[in-house]
């Protein structure tokens, strides 16, 4: 399978409905937006079954598709800096970045078809490459959001199924961000469905006050003369992709052996799983023993401000922690070890961390950089279970899967989701080299907490 066995078929641009406000207009980028600017897009989407008693298909992808642009466009009118593009506005003594929210064409929506089924994309074991064909803006860094949408919706019909994928700029918001965003669409889309035209009333509306420390001025002046100073494009080596479903029941032992082995209560199940896949991962690769390794987590710092940012924030409010030692020591000491590890820089990422970070951000901003900041030797895991991706539906049920885009993925990244049966089941998302996945795979430590050893399940 390949990338020419999805066709696209229509493309269209959707603005959001109504008039847009005066006070709207401009959305500044705080520091941890402008430090995304060099990232990929963020690219997940879900895949939903056909109905089985369909009779017209084309009346039902008509159908479909009209209803997930009127729900789109009532959708941006809450999300409305999705609608739009970034501006750069310099002169000798100024370079600064924000988003113009109005003077755009608005979110791309793209109808695409393919005669693969579910089947295809969920039987084989490694990720078909097909499902990077699944979303737009494919290898876009964020930073092109100048001259490319925000936003990109693409809608995949398959013989008996449906993709929906969505390609959000990382610059504009975090995955809370997206998932608040892919909820609200969900939730405006059903009511639509149930009679309410216009108006729908929503659970969560986002804040568009985006967060700065005191004194910083909202429009940053970066010290670059040019965006090739920060600026650069990432190509990930040759990788094997898997999902590997853990049961609650499976993440449970693995929690209460981990702080059994470390004498303690306070390890979460998340930080028990990462500090395993950590170790698995590792061993794996069969590094020097004296080489540096490290557990990188993408944290959601809304909850450890104080006063803190409520979850509706829109915007980008994530630190990435560390928890680093020799591949030997790792792989000496038990998952105890390497679990209380995990759990120290999670503890130690709160209030005064993070503003800390941002004050050392702003004396010397730069942004991350897949290439440099996400090296081979370490494990780096993002996305979250707890986000809400089943919970979304658009005429057709639950969701069959979650799946991600090429973007992001470097050797050592680890995307998480929740498993579809909910509970507390969890999806992991590993994509490393090919010869290192081998060995991962005949890992007996690694597979006997894999509650299902197969992919996207």
């Amino acid at each position: 399978m390949n990338s020419t066995v999805v066709t696209n078929v229509s493309e269209c641009f959707i603005k959001p409905f109504g008039p847009a406000q005066e006070s709207n207009r401009i959305c500044n980028l705080t520091p941890w937006d402008i430090r995304m600017l060099s990232m990929d897009y963020i690219q997940k989407g879900l895949l939903f079954k056909k109905p089985a008693t369909l009779v017209h298909r084309q009346d039902f992808i008509e159908n479909l598709l009209e209803k997930l642009k009127h729900s789109l466009s009532l959708t941006l009118f809450h999300f409305y800096p999705l609608a739009g593009h970034l501006v750069t506005n310099k002169d000798p003594s100024t370079y600064t970045i924000f988003v113009d929210c109005n003077n755009s064409h608005g979110a791309r929506f793209i109808y695409a078809t393919s005669d693969l089924t579910i089947f295809d994309i969920l039987s084989p074991v490694d990720v078909p490459l097909v499902v990077q064909s699944f979303f737009g803006h494919q290898k876009a860094v964020n930073h092109d959001g100048h001259t490319m949408p925000l936003l990109s919706v693409k809608v995949t019909e398959l013989l008996d199924g449906v993709f929906i994928g969505c390609s959000m700029n990382h610059a504009i918001g975090d995955g809370t961000s997206y998932w608040n965003f892919f909820n609200t669409w969900s939730e405006i889309f059903q009511a639509h469905a149930q009679g309410h035209e216009y108006g729908v009333p929503i659970s969560r509306h986002p804040i568009h006050n985006r967060w700065f420390p005191d004194g910083c001025d909202p429009l940053i002046n970066l010290p670059f003369k040019h965006h090739d100073e920060f600026i650069t494009r990432f190509e990930a080596p040759e990788l094997r992709k898997r999902i590997f479903h853990f049961s609650a029941e499976s993440i449970a032992k693995l929690k209460a052996r981990a702080n059994s082995e470390s004498k303690t209560t306070k390890i979460s199940s998340f930080q028990s799983l990462s500090a395993h896949v950590w170790r698995c991962i590792t061993r794996a690769r069969q590094l020097p023993h004296d080489e540096v390794t490290s557990c990188i987590l993408a944290m959601n710092n809304r909850p450890r401000m104080e006063p803190p940012l409520p979850h509706e924030y829109f915007g980008n409010c994530i630190g990435v922690v560390s928890a680093g030692t020799t591949v030997g020591e790792l792989l000496e000491n038990d998952l105890g070890w390497a679990a209380w590890k995990v759990h120290l820089a999670v503890a130690n990422q709160n209030d005064r961390a993070v503003r800390h970070e941002v004050k050392e951000w702003l004396q010397r901003p730069m942004g991350y950089q897949l290439g440099v900041h996400f090296d081979s030797r370490s494990v780096t895991i993002s996305s979250s279970p707890r986000f809400d991706m089943y919970g979304n539906e658009f005429g057709m049920g639950k969701a069959a899967a979650v799946l991600s885009g090429y973007a992001n993925k470097f050797d050592g990244n680890v995307t998480s989701y929740p498993g579809s049966e909910g509970g507390g089941s969890i999806d992991l998302e590993v994509s490393i080299s090919p010869e290192a996945m081998s060995l991962l795979e005949s890992d007996e430590e690694f597979m006997e907490v894999v509650s299902v050893a197969i992919s996207l399940h």
